[in-house]
């Protein structure tokens, strides 16, 4: 790697080592503006209609599709709540246990 590009200098290096150590070196957390580009002022009618166009494009779930997936969240949820009170439950007896040893 080319060690004058690393420091600044006007010689950069193009290899993709280099640029993937430009771009962390440069991180949205001390660049949060950095690659924002202004967005082109609309009316509001003309907002809205760009909105319907977008919403129109959506493929809506079914409404069969809609009920087997909230069947299946409740029944996750179900089988997790089971699981989780299992070993909550296991792990207060092995606690319980372990205070009788003291006393």
């Amino acid at each position: 790697m080319n060690v004058a590009a690393l420091k600044g200098d006007s010689n950069r290096a193009t290899s993709p080592a280099f640029e993937v150590l430009r771009r962390w070196s440069r991180t949205s957390f001390f660049y949060p503006f950095e690659g924002i580009e202004t967005v082109a002022k609309v009316n509001p009618g003309e907002f809205i209609r760009q909105v319907r166009a977008e919403g129109s494009k959506v493929v809506w779930p079914s409404m069969k599709e809609t009920r087997t997936t909230a069947i299946m969240v409740l029944i996750m949820t179900a089988m997790l709540a089971i699981f989780f009170f299992g070993v909550d439950s296991a792990f207060s007896a092995i606690v319980k246990f372990l205070l009788g040893l003291l006393g």
